[in-house]
């Protein structure tokens, strides 16, 4: 298979929104693609008209175009091998579906919801199959006449595909190895409906991957089921030349417990579970996104990288094209991968560090803007340099550095009780002396006047210095003292102190 070009597609529903586990089974199909110089695809299957939402489709392609995943064909796109979206290939499926049906592959069946539900009750786990379809109204059990007649009236009808009993089926799976499945197994599925002339997504799938000469189906673990149906489909049109490899992906589990990660357990954790932001079109409600939570798209690739795939090595932080050089089937774990969300904190705050201040600090811009908090850009990139060590999020540059916007009107109570001591007022006026015489207000000068002016007059430079930082944040956070005393100025450093002596009552002997 590898001898041909590779080809890969992502093929979401637009049925809602899209889940953080379709994003990382996008990306495993990105980067194999992109390791083998291939093409990576966007197919939309909306053949389920019924659960089809207005607004899903945009969500998806907005989605891998903040992530920086880019397809190679889209329904956006274009490419040689359109239109991407199922509902567009009505009459492309109608051909093969009547192919089916000349072969004897597959028969019409005329059963109604009533008479399925009656023969349900008739028979314990009664499936639709060899042993059962003679049963039924459908064109084996039906008279050529019967059953044409019942096309000219214009009955509505499914298409089923003809499973024969007692075939083992192998599927080839690059993660799974080899898995046989007997046919007796499985029933024979609907491939088309009438009522929309639509296709199920078997034969979609099926029919539109030989077409788009996609080579390796890349999907999650949920799919496996299907795997069998999908092959028997290939030998029945005569395809297994052009039979893709099959890779199915470890579900995504709750980071607690058992089970497969929900949307329940975001909302019951704090965490979102889709990349971006989601307003039901029917009830209005909102939904957390990746996006809008704070987190950079490339720390979400590389969290998304690993759950399910190790590099074999201690290495965590991985650039987009290291992930595409380090990439392996082979490293991809059989069993469920946990989402831990508490890494994904961990990663968003390493790419915060080894982002640029100044790309960090236009991001945290329209946070000042919503509070009317003038600044230059110039400015605000020195203060992300000297707190963005202590966050996850841009949106906690402000919990972090307010105070290098706005002065304290209140002061942490416990640092008062702790560092503001009878002599404390006294010593912030002197401080205040050599500040005003200071010339040289730089950092290193403060630096060496101030420590010298302690040591010299026998003061505790905790406590000093501790009342110092409250005088100036309001509490006892923040970088080193100096690179604020140098950010707010001389005046400013002044002022906050007169204010603090003014503020804060002295403490009873």
């Amino acid at each position: 298979m590898m001898d041909k070009k590779v080809r890969v597609r992502f093929a979401p529903s637009p049925t809602g929104p899209l889940h953080i586990g379709g994003v990382r089974t996008a990306l495993y199909n990105y980067l194999f693609a992109k390791q083998h110089q291939g093409d990576f695809i966007l197919r939309i299957e909306d053949t389920d008209s019924q659960r089809f939402v207005p607004g899903a489709e945009e969500y998806i392609q907005e989605t891998f175009d903040w992530l920086g995943l880019e397809f190679d064909e889209s329904p956006q796109k274009g490419g040689q091998y359109g239109p991407y979206r199922q509902s567009e290939r009505k009459d492309i499926y109608r051909q093969y579906v009547w192919q089916l049906l000349e072969k004897g592959e597959a028969y019409i069946a005329f059963d109604t919801p009533e008479e399925l539900e009656k023969k349900r009750k008739e028979i314990p786990n009664f499936q639709y199959d060899a042993s059962t379809r003679m049963q039924m109204r459908n064109s084996l059990s039906l008279s050529k006449e019967e059953t044409q007649e019942l096309l000219d009236s214009h009955s509505q009808y499914v298409v089923r595909i003809k499973i024969e009993p007692g075939i083992d089926i192998r599927v080839d799976d690059l993660i799974r190895g080899k898995v046989t499945i007997n046919s007796s197994v499985l029933d024979d599925k609907v491939i088309y409906k009438s009522a929309d002339e639509l296709p199920t997504y078997h034969l979609a799938n099926v029919v539109d991957d030989h077409l788009m000469q996609i080579t390796h189906v890349i999907r999650g673990e949920e799919w496996l089921p299907s795997a069998p149906l999908h092959v028997w489909l290939y030998q029945s049109f005569g395809w297994e030349d052009s039979m893709p490899q099959f890779a199915h992906l470890p579900l995504l589990l709750k980071p607690e417990g058992s089970g497969k990660l929900s949307k329940r357990d975001g909302d019951r954790l704090g965490f979102p579970v889709f990349p971006l932001q989601w307003k039901d079109p029917k009830t209005g409600e909102i939904f957390s996104g990746y996006r809008e939570s704070g987190y950079l798209p490339e720390a979400v690739i590389n969290f998304l990288a690993l759950l399910g795939w190790n590099p074999g090595t201690e290495q965590e932080i991985f650039s987009l094209e290291e992930l595409i050089g380090a990439f392996s089937f082979e490293r991809c774990s059989k069993s469920g991968a946990r989402f831990d969300y508490e890494k994904a904190r961990w990663f968003n705050h390493k790419y915060i560090l080894a982002t640029p201040d100044e790309k960090i600090a236009a991001m945290f811009m329209p946070v000042l803007e919503e509070k009317n908090i003038p600044a230059s850009h110039d400015y605000v990139t020195q203060v992300v340099g000297l707190v963005k060590d202590r966050v996850s999020f841009v949106k906690e540059l402000w919990d972090q550095s307010s105070y290098f916007f706005v002065a304290p009107t209140v002061y942490d109570e416990k640092t008062v009780r702790k560092r503001w001591k009878v002599e404390t007022p006294h010593q912030m006026r002197e401080l205040i002396d050599i500040l005003e015489k200071m010339d040289d207000f730089s950092a290193e000068n403060q630096e060496k006047v101030i420590m010298k002016w302690i040591q010299d007059n026998g003061y505790h430079l905790g406590n000093v210095m501790n009342a110092f930082r409250l005088a100036l944040v309001g509490e006892g956070k923040g970088p080193h003292i100096f690179d604020i005393t140098v950010m707010l100025g001389k005046d400013e450093t002044i002022s906050r102190l007169k204010k603090a002596i003014e503020t804060i009552p002295t403490p009873n002997v």
